[in-house]
């Protein structure tokens, strides 16, 4: 059983490190000073990722339900272990834990940092947290439609067939599913590289911006993340550019086809809900701020959309605009982009089935002979679908829940405990306080609620039932 897992995992290891050397080499070009770090940290990471893969190599033409989560699982725990090492080669945090958190935060796109001042690092370091908001993104959107439709997990089944050819063995439909979703990806980032530079962010600066907002990450160069080039234009980019990522990169790619790319409509309501959401705040803030009409709209904009595509860059500080917003913010953080894009959070199609499951039940209360079919868009609902979404919803609720009662008992206060926890596993990031918010990070938690908060990031980044199910009992016998 696990044989393939190791190979996998190996093997996953081994890109991680080779894409070590980006950063060794950006530094080697423009410092000197810290490309040593990343190459002791890329030769570590390929010795154990190709040991790893070359001591389980084997044909993999069919891999089983169990292998699967598996897979899931350790890949990006040893992901997240393994990305740390060049943060503490290079001191750029006090201990290991966290340069773990930070690991984890990156990779698992969620934004979170314990660095206190992000201009005073070097660019190495800023280059690396970038690429981890990059590939994990990448990596999200990887697992979204080509294991968790396998896997069964959050009514995901539904992508199975839209996104991948009739082979219905694993290793295939990864390769055909991966291949097409890079170049979609790659020509996203492009894109959104030329387009900031344009408006006259420097290079370096474009570049790490387009991987946050493409990969919905949130990690910035600036310690007032995106607020810092006073720019209308670049904050309408990065908006852009951020509603793309969170919108299913198998969008794309059916766009490209001529086949509709939006058959349950999941789109078209998550963009409905952001220009809702966003004209509902602009509406509160002029009325009970200083802030003029326009000034109104550009802080609710990319504010709603920030949170909502679970990006979590900042233009402002939204801790300051009242207890009514930071709700609102909570709310948004609940919500997410759609399946199959780099935003994290319950999703919206996840909602959608919920909304249709309620109305069907209500009008059945009503017409008890009535037959009522549950549509999402333009596709029926298997019973089998709807259930995995409950489960699966009502699974994330719960392991907030508990994991806000966790923080509690260790002595946060529940306000910054509910904030905690939800940036965390919504994969948001930036919290609804002031404490963890735009204007603070994590730095002053303790290691064990740093500990704890990366694994709340893993639960909400790995769509929570795989990790549930590893953790059960029941996976491991026989």
């Amino acid at each position: 059983m696990w044989q393939p897992v190791f190979m996998i995992s190996g093997y996953i290891l081994g890109i991680l490190g080779l894409i070590m050397l980006i950063p060794a080499g950006f530094d080697m070009s423009v410092t000197g000073e810290d490309w040593s770090s990343f190459i002791s940290a890329a030769m570590i990471t390929i010795f154990f990722g190709f040991s790893l893969f070359l001591s389980n190599y084997t044909k993999i033409e069919k891999i089983t339900l169990k292998q699967g989560y598996l897979v899931t699982a350790v890949s990006w725990v040893l992901v997240c272990m393994f990305a740390s090492v060049p943060f503490v080669l290079h001191h750029s945090t006090e201990n290991i834990t966290d340069a773990i958190f930070e690991a984890t935060s990156g990779i698992t796109g969620t934004g979170a940092t314990i660095m206190t001042d992000v201009e005073a690092l070097p660019p190495s370091i800023l280059l690396w947290r970038s690429l981890l908001n990059y590939i994990g993104g990448l990596g999200i959107v990887i697992f979204a439609v080509a294991l968790l439709p396998f896997l069964g997990i959050g009514g995901m089944q539904m992508f199975q067939h839209e996104n991948s050819d009739s082979n219905d063995k694993f290793m295939p439909k990864f390769s055909y599913i991966a291949k097409r979703i890079l170049v979609v990806y790659l020509l996203l980032t492009i894109v959104a590289s030329c387009a900031l530079f344009m408006c006259g962010m420097g290079w370096f600066d474009a570049v790490n911006h387009a991987m946050s907002a493409i990969g919905t990450g949130g990690f910035s160069t600036k310690n007032e993340s995106v607020g810092a080039f006073h720019s209308a234009a670049i904050e309408m980019l990065i908006m852009l550019f951020m509603l793309a990522g969170a919108v299913p990169m198998t969008f794309y790619i059916l766009l490209a086809r001529r086949r509709n790319p939006d058959k349950n409509g999941q789109v078209r309501i998550f963009l409905k809900i952001t220009l809702i959401f966003s004209l509902l705040m602009s509406g509160y803030l002029y009325y009970v701020s200083d802030f003029s009409l326009l000034s109104s709209l550009r802080q609710s904009f990319f504010t709603v959309t920030a949170i909502v595509t679970t990006t979590g860059l900042t233009a402002s500080d939204y801790t300051q605009w009242g207890i009514w917003i930071t709700a609102v913010i909570l709310l948004l953080s609940l919500t997410g982009g759609c399946t199959g894009s780099t935003s994290g959070s319950i999703k919206i199609f996840r909602w959608q089935v919920i909304k249709a499951f309620l109305r069907k039940y209500f009008l059945s209360a009503i017409e008890p002979n009535r037959v009522i079919p549950l549509k999402i868009g333009q596709i029926n609902m298997p019973e089998k679908v709807t259930m995995s979404v409950f489960v699966y919803v009502f699974s994330f609720l719960i392991s907030l829940s508990l994991l806000t009662i966790l923080l509690s008992v260790c002595g946060i206060d529940f306000r910054t405990s509910v904030a905690a926890v939800t940036a965390c596993i919504t994969n948001v990031g930036v919290g609804a306080v002031e404490a963890i918010g735009p204007s603070g990070n994590y730095a002053f938690f303790s290691s064990e609620i740093k500990a704890i908060l990366c694994f709340a990031m893993l639960l909400g980044r790995l769509e929570v039932i795989t990790v549930i199910v590893v953790l059960s009992k029941s996976f491991w016998k026989n």
